[in-house]
């Protein structure tokens, strides 16, 4: 998408771990819309992951001089190390990051102020810290329920229990004419969960 001079974008990105979340998605969506948003990304995959497709598109369309909203920095990324990667793709490509009623980098002249980098980089640690606890607490539940006998671990996944639309799909991208991030964003699942049911749907 080409800009005519003088005029920029407004560009919103949304992220939810799991389908399982999708009101918080549509929560996500309202908020970037009432911030400005003109054209918004959104995908379910893990904060930490370090493919997330939806994101990478929206960098890509990013031009000089546009506005990139999130909701929270969590929403973008659960790692410090990708937080530096982010930044230095802001300042390269000499945008500017909105964390709404949170932060504001402003890197359109290819710099970002020393304040902000580091107010950035905390918010990006704190992240991660919350990310580590929450792991440490389902690894104790999980240890707690495995000592009372309760069974653990993913249901059993049959092709019984796969969507619909799965199937409706399935012959295109079969054939080459439908790519599997478009695939997955039309089942509304990760790209991993797709390929997890394509390799049960295809050996049964």
């Amino acid at each position: 998408m080409k800009h005519f001079k003088g005029h920029t974008m407004i560009y919103g990105y949304a992220r939810c771990s799991t389908t399982h979340n999708k009101q918080d998605v549509d929560r996500q969506v309202r908020e970037l819309k009432a911030a400005g948003a003109k054209r918004i990304y959104s995908e379910y995959e893990h904060g930490d992951s370090a493919v997330k497709s939806e994101l990478e598109l929206l960098l890509n369309s990013i031009q000089e001089g546009d506005t990139l909203i999130a909701t929270e920095v969590t929403r973008l990324t659960r790692s410090t190390r990708q937080l530096y990667d982010l930044i230095e793709t802001i300042k390269l490509k000499k945008i500017r990051l909105v964390i709404i009623n949170s932060i504001i980098v402003d890197c359109r002249n290819g710099v970002i102020d020393p304040m902000t980098n580091a107010c950035l980089q905390i918010a990006g640690v704190f992240a991660e810290l919350e990310k580590a606890m929450t792991i440490s607490r389902i690894k104790s539940g999980m240890e707690n329920a495995k000592l009372k006998g309760k069974k653990l671990g993913r249901p059993y996944l049959t092709k019984d229990h796969l969507p619909s639309r799965l199937f409706a799909y399935y012959p295109l991208y079969k054939a080459g004419r439908l790519r599997i991030t478009d695939f997955a964003r039309l089942i509304g699942v990760s790209r991993t969960t797709l390929y997890r049911y394509i390799k049960l749907a295809e050996k049964e």
